[in-house]
């Protein structure tokens, strides 16, 4: 008779911070006898590969935070940390951009720099900033952070003050790289020089949420940032624009595009003219957003016209992350 095999017990999904991460191949450290890679390192790397689709749901200002990651060249903005600034610390600003596209900085001051437009390690973006902010905070004054695989659930949603909104300030360029810096080394003056020449000139709206007008070759843009749930945005849009009113008030040869996706909200996407500034757009996008107000409250099914703009509008969109 073949012989009783023991029955084993399989390990049980642990959290990333439950069992600290070692090597692939070593022994893992629950004491399953089980190498790493086969017993929890597998919840590990189904963690790091998961998507997030909107990591900056939750934050006070999700929509700014969405701009900065991808609409903004040049801008900042204060956060506020749970339990207040730690020994040390007189600041910790993000930013979309830093010198060399460095993901930290604990400045010579101790002040930190967080950049959210780089390359990420894992499907959480939140979870990738909020390494990149604990371990700035951590490092010695006039240190850059490099990018790294997050150790832990640590998200943005519990380092940042959740009562403190995101107020972003839109920079010409990105002279606030060497604020207290009198002289920066060859390659940050360089990379500075690259990417003050590369930047759009962008300002925010004031009145709207979200906003963001952007200065292009021949025509200027406006592009805005909504957490309306989609299908009943588009719904609201076709809607306006069936019934000729998705368009600024005010901005002759302004017109409603379309709209890109990113971090799980809705980007709509004007054209405006060339010579329409920022400060043209303020009224329109408040008058706009009352509009939209009324229209994402209507009931019934679409019209024939209605359906159709929604569908020339769904054919327009791209996604971005």
């Amino acid at each position: 008779m073949a012989k009783k095999r023991r029955p084993q017990t399989a390990p049980q999904p642990a959290t990333a911070g439950e069992v600290p991460a070692v090597g692939a191949r070593e022994p893992c450290p629950c004491g399953s006898g089980r190498r790493y890679k086969a017993c929890h390192g597998r919840a590990a790397a189904q963690a790091v590969t998961e998507l997030v689709r909107r990591p900056f749901e939750g934050l006070p200002g999700e929509v700014e935070w969405v701009a900065l990651r991808e609409l903004v060249p040049a801008a900042t903005a204060e956060l506020t940390l749970r339990g207040g600034l730690p020994e040390g610390v007189p600041s910790v600003r993000a930013a979309t951009v830093l010198p060399l596209a460095t993901p930290g900085l604990r400045r010579a001051d101790g002040s930190v720099l967080l950049g959210l437009q780089n390359d990420t390690a894992s499907g959480d973006l939140s979870r990738d900033l909020a390494d990149v902010l604990r371990r700035a905070l951590e490092a010695e004054p006039d240190t850059a952070v490099p990018a790294g695989r997050p150790g832990g659930d640590v998200r943005l949603q519990d380092l940042l003050d959740p009562e403190v909104p995101l107020s972003p300030v839109v920079h010409e360029g990105f002279d606030f790289w060497l604020d207290g810096t009198e002289s920066p080394s060859d390659p940050v003056a360089a990379s500075l020089e690259r990417a003050n020449s590369a930047a759009v000139p962008t300002a925010r709206l004031a009145g709207v949420d979200g906003a963001y007008w952007c200065k292009a070759n021949d025509r200027n843009h406006l592009r805005w940032v909504m957490t309306h749930p989609e299908e009943r945005l588009l719904d609201a849009l076709a809607r306006l624009h069936a019934a000729g009113a998705s368009a600024l008030d005010g901005v002759e040869g302004s017109r409603l595009v379309g709209s890109f996706r990113a971090h799980g909200l809705l980007v709509p996407v004007w054209d405006l003219p060339e010579d329409a500034g920022y400060e043209e757009c303020e009224k329109p996008a408040a008058a706009f957003a009352e509009r939209l107000a009324e229209a994402l409250g209507a009931e019934g099914a679409l019209s024939t016209a209605e359906r159709k703009a929604r569908d020339g509008l769904a054919n327009r969109q791209v996604t971005l992350s």
